[in-house]
């Protein structure tokens, strides 16, 4: 389910082996945007606070509002003689949600315009092998951006080229407001999927990037049975309805599910016919050893009938799935 494919690079979000040939690949240096008010948490993004704050947590860990002392005095003396402090809370929470949609909506133009359909399932890949990495147990891995510093192995082969489309979008963005890869590639994989057909997934943004790569062997492994998968996908949060969603992906590419540039749930559709079994040698060559795994699977069998018969649901699913796996193990910042 989660390989790469000799074809072409797209085929398959996750993966442990491939036969790509890899190619020298550059990246600027990682700029982070600068912002007054900064919090990090490796749970869900935060709101950015209004005065000088530091909190407790129930676990000891401390959060800082990066106002200095004496800038958050003057700005706490003058603010009641500008204007009541209900309407500056106001005033300030609607310009913070208007420059995060102008922001998220620059994004996604400057995404449109480098991804097409023939380079969507390699986008889309970039997600999953950057989120993939997550792993409950040590709380490491996730959606970090560290993709970038993982491109030499065997599982990220190919992936280079992908990174290079979105970071002709990304130099666009970062001209006007800089930009974390880990956002980029978030939005960029929403993005390839609707221009595809798939559903519109909406992401947040806020994501910091990880300045090291994160630890090896944390992606699963498509050799793995159905067992394996499901434990494997647990110790990331993943149900097995949310490993079936997810698997849908490989819908698009060249792995054999139905036209490889439309997201819809012919992957399903297919996996019910199981075609590799079949004497056709061209059949055999049909999916990945995870894929003919699930079918065989009474539980995941469940949920691929399921998005067989109704790709609405698949929509539905794979959007939310898509959304828990762009969060998973991410640090944020207040926008």
């Amino acid at each position: 389910m989660m390989s790469s494919s000799a074809a072409t690079l797209s085929s398959s979000p996750f993966s442990s082996s491939s036969i790509y040939a890899s190619s020298e690949f550059k990246f600027p240096s990682f700029s982070q945007r600068s912002c007054l008010l900064t919090v990090e948490s490796r749970a869900k993004p935060y709101t950015a606070c209004s005065s000088t704050v530091n909190n407790t947590s129930a676990s000891g860990q401390i959060r800082h509002c990066s106002l200095s002392r004496r800038r958050g005095l003057a700005f706490s003396a003058t603010l009641p003689f500008l204007l009541p402090l209900h309407e500056f809370v106001d005033n300030f929470g609607a310009k913070a949600a208007e420059s995060g949609e102008s922001e998220y909506m620059r994004i996604k133009e400057e995404i449109n315009r480098v991804v097409t359909k023939g380079k969507a399932a390699g986008v889309l890949r970039l997600v999953f092998h950057d989120a993939g990495t997550f792993d409950m147990d040590d709380n490491s891995g996730g959606m970090n951006g560290s993709i970038v510093y993982e491109l030499e192995r065997p599982e990220n082969t190919g992936l280079n080229k992908s990174l290079k489309v979105l970071e002709k979008a990304k130099k666009e963005v970062d001209a006007i407001q800089s930009v974390s890869w880990a956002d980029m590639i978030a939005v960029g994989g929403a993005e390839a999927v609707s221009v595809c057909g798939g559903p519109k997934i909406p992401v947040a943004l806020g994501r910091l990037d990880s300045m090291k790569p994160d630890p090896e062997g944390k992606l699963p492994q498509e050799t793995l049975d159905a067992s394996g998968l499901k434990k494997c996908f647990q110790r990331k949060g993943f149900s097995t309805q949310e490993l079936v969603a997810l698997s849908g992906a490989h819908t698009l590419g060249s792995k054999g599910f139905g036209s490889p540039v439309a997201f819809d749930n012919s992957y399903f559709k297919i996996l019910l016919e199981k075609p590799w079994k079949s004497s056709n040698g061209m059949s055999s060559m049909i999916g990945l050893p995870s894929d003919h795994a699930i079918v065989e699977d009474d539980e995941c069998l469940r949920w691929i009938a399921k998005y067989a018969d109704n790709q609405n649901l698949f929509f539905e699913d794979f959007k939310n799935a898509y959304i828990k796996l762009v969060n998973s193990g991410a640090s944020w910042k207040s926008m």
